[in-house]
């Protein structure tokens, strides 16, 4: 399984081994739990920290919706657009993913491109190719 992490302000594409491949919502959770202590040791991050994350998706669809909440809301992220990235790479890093679009309370949410343009999705890895740092 690929996720995607974070390292010196820019995203890292790692390979995690699994007895078998995860279901969409088991990868978003394996993301949200963040680097294994080797992992941090190489020098890997997140910018997950306080996100809780729901992944859906129609039968046939090849779109994700990520439905999120922050511990707390009111607070701006410096490191936003890298949080959106590391979701929407690591999701389509998948064989059965194209793209990702985000909500909260069932509402679109406007997010951050690499280029700092703003999109209400669907969102794809090249979104923020610009990002991606050596694994």
């Amino acid at each position: 399984m690929v996720i995607c992490l974070t390292r010196s302000g820019r995203l890292a594409e790692i390979t995690r081994r699994l007895g078998s491949p995860p279901s969409v919502q088991q990868q978003l959770d394996n993301l949200t739990v963040g680097p294994t202590r080797a992992e941090q040791d190489n020098g890997l991050g997140t910018a997950l920290a306080g996100l809780t994350l729901r992944a859906h998706r129609a039968a046939s669809s090849t779109e994700v919706t990520v439905d999120f909440t922050e511990a707390d809301e009111s607070n701006a992220r410096s490191d936003e657009v890298l949080a959106y990235g590391q979701i929407v790479c690591t999701l389509t890093a998948r064989a059965d993913v194209d793209s990702v679009v985000f909500t909260r309370d069932n509402q679109r949410l406007e997010v951050p491109r690499a280029d700092g343009t703003l999109s209400r999705g669907p969102l794809r890895a090249g979104d923020y190719a610009s990002l991606i740092g050596p694994g």
